[in-house]
Formats: C-alpha cells, structure tokens, sequence
C-alpha cells in the first residue's frame, strides 16, 4: 500500500487524535503534523454546505463518530466514522459530477480527512466550515440516525 501523509491540526480532544490516527493507519498513510491551514478554495461554509445538500446537489458525509451521530444528523447525510474510512472509502464517489462535502463537529477531522482524499486523487470533496457543532448551536434540523 503506498505511503503519503494526512496534515492535520492539532486539537484539545483525545479521541480526535485518536480517530485521526486509527484513520492514517487504516489507509496506510503516516501522519505529519502541519501549521498551515488548509486553502480557503478546500472549504466550504456552513449556509451553502446546508443549502446545497437540501437541493440534492451535493453529497454530504459525516464523519463524526456513532455515539457523536446519535446526538443528531442533517437529514440525508451519509454516515460515515472517519475511524471506518479506510474499509469504506470505497462508498467516497470518485466521479467528480456530483461534490463531495465533508463534515465533522468542529472541522478538524473533515480537514484532516479532506487533505489525506485529496492525496488519494479526490479533487472534488471538501469541507465544510464550523461543522455540526455550529449546525446545532445554529438550531438547524436534525434527525436520529
């Protein structure tokens, strides 16, 4: 399996790392730890990810974890834990006709997650700013898994 590298960001949560690191290791990739933030053309923001998503024209993963899922979801989202990336990934088009969007709770696995796919060929997806966290505090609609 080839190597390349996931830049990520470093963040606060243990289970984030944790993720991140199960999700490097799945796919075969080493991690490298990055200052830089991701182009701004990587993200998108929350009120078109939103926007986007109701009207059918993109495809929206959720990458957040089951017990994260059970908090609630955008209705529609493909659930997908970035921990089970690397036996899924197959279930990530890589037809460009249809955009991909990432979301996790705060952006830190959706960006991380974005740079490794884009190594991987994925020119289409990108993520999307603020994450479900801002989802809800927005008081957006979710539903039950």
């Amino acid at each position: 399996m080839s190597s390349f590298t996931v830049k990520h960001h470093t963040v606060s949560r243990q289970g984030t790392r944790r993720s991140l690191l199960l999700f490097a290791l799945s796919l075969g990739l080493t991690l490298a730890a990055c200052s830089p933030q991701a182009a701004a053309s990587d993200s998108v923001t929350l009120d078109f990810a939103r926007a986007e998503h109701e009207a059918g024209r993109v495809i929206l993963i959720d990458l957040r974890e089951p017990n994260e899922h059970a908090t609630g979801v955008a209705k529609g989202a493909q659930l997908l834990p970035m921990r089970q990336l690397g036996a899924r990934l197959s279930e990530i088009p890589t037809a460009s006709d249809k955009p991909v969007l990432l979301i996790c709770n705060t952006q830190n696995r959706s960006s991380s997650t974005l740079a490794a796919l884009r190594e991987r060929g994925y020119a289409h997806v990108r993520y999307v700013q603020g994450g479900m966290s801002e989802w809800t505090r927005r008081g957006w609609p979710l539903v039950r898994p």
